[in-house]
């Protein structure tokens, strides 16, 4: 059909009106998604549900250590199993232990979980959860060392870990100043340097040294604990005052000591 030209210059009029009318409203969905899109990828995922980072230090078998690109160990599966307990998303990263520490101080890390012994003076800075595993401290000596206690390794050089309850022993048989300590930044170094003849013992957590002795079978050892060397529990660690968080580890440990899955994990790795 034909159209006159007043009638034509209306309808042009009316299309270009509705086209630009078009064009707005199609800018504007374009801001929105864009501005949806930067928030927190909320258009992707839509969750906004909080994910706990869990700092380790992931050289300290069987607790953790890394396999490939992967932590895994004792602290891993029952921290897991604490979070599925509880309710809570955990991103597991390999901190380091030293940073471990500062990663909670500045809240950059959530809970941490490294087979941390609780004392009285961490529990000044850090709050733990219940305890969830027992240790004590063994010495790391040669096969035909007469060595029984802790004392007779005066004069000697000792390996330890820094910053751990070993090394609080051994500076509380010796001093401070003993000179004959020798820290290291992970237990598997003091070992190697045992057995290279770098120190003439070493003083560690028995289930990390226990664990060693299970796969070290070409070398001469022995492991001797001291009567004087006290109980140590290892509790699950977050900032002081965070009591919202604290109670939901603790509500899940609790879960898992009752319905037997901690039980389940530790004959795992540590047997019966």
């Amino acid at each position: 059909m034909k159209i006159g030209k007043k009638w034509a210059a209306s309808l042009t009029l009316a299309v270009s009106f509705s086209l630009l009318l078009a064009g707005c409203g199609s800018g504007g969905n374009q801001a929105a998604g864009g501005n949806q899109a930067s928030g927190g990828g909320q258009a992707a995922g839509g969750s906004t549900e909080k994910v706990y980072v869990v700092g380790t230090d992931a050289a300290y078998p069987p607790f953790e250590k890394m396999e490939a690109d992967k932590i895994t160990g004792f602290d891993i599966e029952v921290i897991q199993a604490v979070a599925d307990a509880a309710g809570i998303k955990i991103e597991v990263k390999n901190t380091g232990w030293d940073p471990l520490f500062d990663g909670i101080d500045k809240g950059n890390v959530d809970i941490g979980i490294s087979a941390i012994t609780i004392t009285d003076e961490r529990k000044q800075k850090y709050d733990f959860s219940e305890p969830y595993f027992e240790a004590h401290q063994l010495i790391l000596l040669p096969e035909d060392s007469t060595v029984t206690k802790l004392a007779d390794l005066k004069g000697k050089k000792i390996g330890v870990q820094s910053a751990t309850t070993g090394e609080q022993v051994v500076k509380k048989a010796f001093g401070d100043t003993y000179e004959g300590i020798k820290g290291y930044d992970d237990t598997p170094s003091a070992v190697d340097d045992f057995f290279n003849g770098r120190v003439d013992a070493v003083v560690a957590d028995n289930a990390v040294l226990q664990d060693y002795a299970k796969k070290i079978t070409d070398k001469k050892y022995k492991l001797v604990k001291d009567d004087s060397f006290e109980v140590e529990n290892y509790g699950i660690m977050v900032k002081k005052g965070n009591t919202e968080l604290l109670d939901k580890i603790n509500q899940g440990l609790k879960t898992i000591k009752d319905n037997g899955k901690l039980k389940e994990i530790h004959t795992k790795y540590f047997g019966e």
